[in-house]
């Protein structure tokens, strides 16, 4: 049975769908808003789709390129939020994403936010097909002092071997899961990050579920939703493989 904190380290949670390009018209930003303003009262314009908690955790550099790029110009796109400010969804051209920032309560309150965004952008924007599919669930845990034993808190953390020093300040690491016949990915991540106090130290726990084919699923409403929630599972089923029970007690226990 799916465990429930009563503190969860969840700092943001992002399902996102991104679409072929299709006939895109700034109408559907009101169209859409309409469906779903009952949850989401807010309405405001952004430059550029993102997670709120911006973790960048690259394992090899990008080289850089020899060739003169120029910037991509920004194409519009609508926030729409709850009242709060905690839930809200990302709209615009070939993009859609519903997002909850901490405080998060679950994935059975999350899950008929993400429908409901999904099912009234697929009726106003009409999109051929899904190019890809994303969950992707950022945990952040802060440790009183400026060291700790990593394998008192998880499963998945550094080895050092036996000839390498023990002592060692920032750290990352990452490995990616294949998961077929389905084509989809998980991209596990650890590393430190900088504390919100001094004499702490704090670790994001990055676990992003995604497809790797396009046209994977279709865009129909249940099936997106039976998507998500595989990918929850595959997610959570790491995320507890991941941490020991000394940090699940952190958590605050079974809520």
């Amino acid at each position: 049975m799916p465990r429930k904190y009563g503190n969860p380290p969840v700092v943001e949670a992002v399902c996102e769908f991104r679409f072929e390009p299709g006939d895109w018209d700034s109408a559907i930003f009101g169209l859409v808003w309409e469906e779903v303003k009952g949850h989401f009262p807010k309405r405001r314009d952004v430059q550029q789709s993102g997670l709120q908690v911006q973790v960048e955790l690259r394992l090899v550099p990008t080289p850089p390129s020899t060739e003169q790029q120029t910037a991509p110009e920004p194409r519009p796109r609508v926030q729409y939020l709850s009242d709060d400010g905690k839930s809200f969804l990302i709209v615009g051209p070939d993009v859609l994403s519903v997002n909850r920032l901490a405080p998060y309560s679950s994935w059975q309150d999350l899950k008929p936010l993400a429908r409901r965004g999904f099912d009234a952008y697929v009726s106003h924007a009409r999109p051929k097909a899904i190019r890809r599919a994303g969950l992707r669930y950022i945990n952040r845990m802060e440790f009183p002092g400026e060291k700790i034993k990593l394998d008192d808190y998880f499963n998945f953390r550094p080895f050092l071997g036996t000839t390498l020093p023990q002592d060692h300040a920032s750290f990352i690491l990452g490995v990616e899961f294949i998961y077929p016949p389905a084509g989809d990915a998980l991209r596990l991540q650890l590393a430190s990050v900088r504390p919100a106090k001094e004499q702490r130290l704090a670790v994001i726990l990055d676990l992003d579920y995604f497809t790797l084919l396009p046209d994977s699923i279709r865009v129909q409403s249940d099936e997106a939703v039976n998507w998500l929630d595989r990918a929850h599972g595959r997610v959570e089923e790491i995320f507890e493989g991941t941490i020991t029970d000394r940090l699940r007690s952190m958590f605050g226990g079974e809520a």
